[in-house]
């Protein structure tokens, strides 16, 4: 395991990049929930090239969608745009072997030499059959907070009907914790599957939230029960309201950073009207893992059932993107999101600097918000992606060019219709986030969104139109 750096990007820059006709001082300030302050545009910031890990997590975008459709918005510091635009379906071409594919596109924005950028990354997919057995720690969370309807009764919900889709090959530990952790089930083989089933019914809520002492014991028996041919993985099930113990991921992830240098990796699933996101979301970060949220069993049912092969295999490890933009065509460019993924572009070879990890049939989307020099053509950009492999830790990279000929006209006519998408639901973040982004307010969303819908017959544009909607209708 090992410390990613942070760094973080001005929101003056993005509203210069992008408002129709405006400067970042003509933008509105967002009159709710004001943004986190950040730095100003830095010089590195507007280099030519950009480096960030990979990030696979959906969980500020699911903990959006609940929050709005009770009538209420997200905080500001729980919206993170890179998880709304991987939270939407893509049509990238998947590799024929275990890395990934490159993809790049592009369009007109709206107003003199603007543009948005979009590097695709996918994974080739998997199934329940194909992938390889696991060893799983579920790390259960039943504090006096999870006896709150939606909670532990989800979860338990969750673990039946994940144990039920496990194949005879795969392990299960079950640690509970509140005060204190308690080892429920040692690491057991699938065969015994009623023993594993019996562990999850005797779960009761009690007591405070003691997270760390919870994956301390979890790490611990996941060190203790490591198969070397299987995916280990420790599954977090909580509401991150810790208030015992350590209560910050740094301290947390020190106490158990022995084990999980056993290449031991962490799923994060949060749960919960109140959730302590920040923690979540940075022990997933930092724990060589991904962070959802799930808030009804049909979206506990897409995580472990549906996706199943995606939420607990990898297929790559310490997954970085480096985009190198082409000087004489770029005057500058702002990545969306990623905030606290951003490395130094010294670290993008460098194998130490952790990554991301990545699993089989994920995509990963990454937008730049464009300033072309005037008369612009030829080469625009190249984006290339290293990763190591799951098991040789072995490096490898891909890539691929784009030029300016392949900025597919204005956004809203000639672009293809994911990247329409993407840019709405990018759009959405922000305009939650930080009050303006793409010279769109809500109702130009909206309207776009409800188009999408249309076109596409996707069920989640049609939700993300909804969304937009109880966006406007909330404050």
């Amino acid at each position: 395991m090992k410390k990613r750096s942070l760094a973080a990007i001005g929101l003056a820059a993005l509203l210069t990049l992008t408002a129709c006709g405006g400067s970042a001082g003509d933008a509105p300030a967002a009159q709710e929930n004001p943004a986190p302050m950040r730095p100003e545009l830095s010089e590195t910031t507007s280099a030519r090239i950009s480096t960030f890990a990979l990030d696979v997590d959906t969980a500020s975008y699911s903990y959006a969608r609940r929050t709005l459709r009770e009538g209420r918005r997200p905080e500001p510091g729980q919206i993170r745009p890179e998880e709304f635009v991987n939270s939407f379906r893509q049509d990238y071409a998947e590799p024929p072997d275990n890395g990934f594919t490159v993809h790049t596109d592009g369009a007109r924005l709206p107003g003199r030499d603007r543009a948005v950028l979009r590097v695709g990354l996918q994974t080739r997919g998997s199934t329940t059959q194909a992938r390889r057995p696991a060893n799983l720690t579920f790390v259960i969370d039943v504090s006096g907070s999870m006896a709150e309807p939606g909670r532990l009764d989800l979860v338990q919900q969750a673990l039946r009907t994940l144990l039920d889709q496990l194949t005879p090959g795969d392990q299960v530990a079950v640690v509970a914790f509140s005060d204190t952790a308690q080892l429920l089930a040692a690491m057991t083989p699938l065969a015994a599957r009623a023993d594993l089933h019996a562990a999850v019914d005797r779960l009761t809520v009690q007591g405070g939230t003691n997270l760390e002492s919870g994956l301390v014991l979890g790490y611990e028996e996941a060190s203790r029960a490591f198969r070397p041919a299987a995916t280990n993985r420790v599954i977090l099930l909580s509401d991150g309201l810790a208030n015992q113990g350590s209560t910050a991921w740094q301290g947390i992830l020190d106490r158990v950073g022995e084990s999980a240098a056993e290449e031991i990796t962490l799923l994060t699933v949060g749960v919960g009207r109140e959730y302590g996101d920040e923690l979540m979301e940075q022990l997933a970060d930092n724990g060589d893992g991904a962070a959802i949220y799930v808030s009804s069993p049909e979206e506990a049912e897409r995580a472990f059932v549906s996706r199943l092969p995606a939420t607990l295999e990898l297929r790559a490890r310490d997954a970085k993107a480096q985009v190198e933009f082409n000087p004489d065509v770029v005057e500058e460019h702002h990545l969306v999101g990623y905030e606290n993924r951003a490395l130094k572009a010294e670290e993008f070879r460098d194998d130490s600097a952790d990554g991301g990890e990545v699993g089989p049939g994920h995509s990963v989307t990454a937008l730049y918000a464009l300033k072309l020099r005037p008369g612009a053509e030829g080469h625009l950009a190249t984006a290339t992606v290293r990763w190591q492999d799951p098991d040789t830790r072995r490096p490898a990279e891909a890539a691929d060019s784009v030029d300016v000929g392949a900025l597919a006209g204005e956004l809203w006519s000639g672009a293809p219709l994911r990247l329409q998408v993407d840019v709405v639901a990018a759009a959405f973040a922000l305009q939650m986030r930080d009050g303006e982004a793409f010279g769109m307010d809500l109702p130009a969303l909206g309207e776009h969104a409800a188009r999408l819908a249309r076109s596409s017959e996707d069920p989640m544009v049609t939700e993300l139109a909804g969304l937009i909607g109880k966006a406007g209708e909330v404050r």
